[in-house]
């Protein structure tokens, strides 16, 4: 099944995104639990933030990833020489793998992008062992307030550029106790879910432009599309919104994230 997140290569996934899932990968891990030794999946693995994160796990006999885009498959394998990781591209509705062959499942920033959530948990299920643990995370509907301030500033300004933008329509997943549901319809027992919560940081108001517009999706094309005087008018009406009256330097976002986790 297609994939519902608009990828723009691994460089714009690792510059909008993936150094916050590098952040998020310890606190989910500490929260999902990580088997004892046996082998694990990281399920929609993107660049590799939780693979590599589970990499420093040295009981684990091997670590398998699995995602839908080739150029992120690709950007994991120059990221590790670990014997025990193994990258392919796959479809986390469509698991290329057999019933029980998992002590360990995991899937971090990924299923409210999946083109059918449900039964990607229910194949998160299938290929975990008897008593194997499954765990999940997204992003909560709201819980990220510096993409809130780029697209509020950009909208105000360009209202046809409302459909470019990723807050603009709750995704499935994001709501409170939805993934808690998701789990316990596929048949996971002793469910228990959380809020996780990390610092999104930028060290000046460049950092925090040039990803927003050209990391993932379509608005770059449609910014790089307007005349140079609207251009030069949304990027400075971001920058009154990131600045806030101060002068520029870093500033930090506290950013709200979901997980759950279910024994099979």
């Amino acid at each position: 099944m297609p994939s519902n997140f608009v990828a723009k290569g691994a460089d714009g996934y690792e510059a909008i995104m993936g150094r916050w899932s590098r952040r998020l990968a310890e606190p989910f891990l500490d929260f999902s639990g990580v088997p004892p030794g046996g082998c694990v999946l990281d399920a929609g693995c993107g660049t590799g933030s939780l693979t590599l994160a589970l990499a420093a796990y040295l009981n684990l006999a091997a670590i398998e990833a699995v995602d839908f885009e080739e150029d992120f498959v690709t950007a994991l394998r120059k990221r590790t020489t670990d014997p025990r990781i193994k990258a392919q591209k796959g479809d986390i509705c469509a698991l290329p793998h057999g019933d029980g062959e998992f002590d360990g499942v995991y899937s971090l920033l990924v299923l409210h992008f999946a083109s059918d959530p449900h039964r990607a948990v229910r194949e998160m299920r299938r290929v975990l062992r008897p008593g194997g643990t499954a765990a999940a995370a997204v992003w909560a509907y709201g819980g990220m307030p510096s993409w809130r301030l780029f697209w509020d500033a950009i909208v105000a300004i360009e209202p046809e550029a409302a459909d470019k933008s990723p807050t603009s329509a709750k995704r499935p997943m994001t709501g409170e106790g939805e993934l808690r549901e998701v789990f316990e319809h596929a048949g996971f027992a002793d469910v228990a879910d959380t809020v996780l919560a990390i610092r999104m940081d930028y060290a000046n108001f460049e950092d925090f432009w040039y990803p927003m517009v050209y990391g993932q999706g379509t608005f770059g094309g449609f910014f790089d599309g307007l005349p140079e005087t609207r251009r030069d008018r949304l990027r400075d009406a971001v920058r009154a919104a990131y600045l806030g009256g101060d002068s520029d330097g870093p500033r930090g976002f506290a950013s709200v994230a979901w997980a759950v986790r279910g024994t099979a």
